[in-house]
């Protein structure tokens, strides 16, 4: 798959294309759906697909201060549509200058111009142009003005309707098994690992805290079970079984500053200081509580264990 950061690198000599668009954040199930067409019809048509999607958000650009919590880093939305069978992503960088484009400006410049539209999909809901002037009707009829066609599908899989604004609502609640099933894998959160206080090393569970990205869309507090993912040359494709907490861990004097650490289990021998990290959530285990003594927390995080295992076990992720 060809990645481009920008219109300016798609190649002068690229052909014809079956063109998708938009933010695509999570690429869940119904982007799935929609990307997945787009590839299909390429193929059948002797074509090229290509997915175009923004960074930042677009909501931070118009709306400062609006960012939704996101839930793909542009990393991570690059590697999930590059596994749906698309030929090319181009990131567009969103800017003021551009939410300023017209409708037809941005369709003659952008699927037209630079991409060679022939066929375009997208969400029913598909909003584009100044003020979100552009819809799905404008774009067939600028579609026959400029010789590719178009069309509107619905974001849905399997009779379910997909958003990922009702994503991002049950990752607030802590759903994050119903997230699961909307997104079609578990949710990811990614950071570095820094330094913490270290209480889980001295409770006898060492746990990797991580400085997540800007704006990630952040599960309710409470302790999960899931996997702690990375691929560095330190530990390539390392990908373990983890009990997850997100808190202020309320039992100790002082607490306040909200966390995410994963516990590896079993594991009190790595080093995962700098290194870049992520979790997947794959089921809730309790909510954050706070526990009168440190020896009735320790004996709970070891139930938050036993618990993370059978849930990660071979046969139940």
């Amino acid at each position: 798959m060809r990645r481009w950061h920008g219109l300016d690198e798609v190649p002068a000599d690229w052909g014809r294309s079956v063109i998708t668009i938009g933010v695509f954040d999570g690429v869940h199930r119904g982007h799935q759906r929609i990307v997945g067409r787009a590839a299909e019809q390429a193929r059948e048509r002797g074509l090229k697909s290509v997915v175009i999607t923004f960074d930042p958000h677009p909501d931070e650009v118009v709306r400062p201060g609006t960012h939704p919590p996101l839930l793909s880093s542009t990393k991570r939305r690059i590697e999930l549509l590059e596994g749906l069978g698309t030929d090319a992503v181009v990131v567009v960088p969103f800017t003021l200058e551009l939410s300023k484009v017209g409708p037809d400006e941005f369709v003659q410049s952008v699927l037209v111009d630079r991409l060679h539209a022939a066929h375009v999909i997208v969400g029913e809901d598909f909003r584009f142009g100044h003020k979100a002037k552009g819809d799905v009707a404008l774009l067939k009829e600028l579609g026959e003005k400029y010789d590719f066609t178009a069309e509107g599908a619905p974001l849905v899989a399997n009779g379910d309707k997909i958003s990922s604004t009702g994503i991002r609502a049950l990752l607030e609640s802590g759903a994050v098994e119903e997230a699961c099933h909307a997104l079609g894998r578990p949710h990811r959160v990614e950071g570095i690992v820094v330094r913490g206080h270290q209480r889980g090393r001295q409770l006898g569970f060492p746990t990797a805290n991580l400085e997540t990205l800007p704006h990630t869309a952040i599960p309710a507090d409470g302790v999960y079970a899931g996997w702690l993912v990375c691929d560095s040359d330190r530990y390539p494709r390392f990908r373990w079984p983890a009990a997850i907490s997100i808190g202020t861990n309320p039992t100790f004097e002082g607490a306040g500053e909200r966390t995410v650490e994963a516990y590896a289990l079993d594991r009190d021998d790595l080093d995962l200081y700098g290194e870049h990290m992520a979790v997947d959530f794959e089921a809730r285990i309790r909510d954050t509580l706070k526990f009168d003594s440190i020896e009735a927390l320790i004996e709970e995080m070891h139930r938050d264990v036993d618990r993370a295992r059978e849930i990660t076990s071979p046969g139940q992720a």
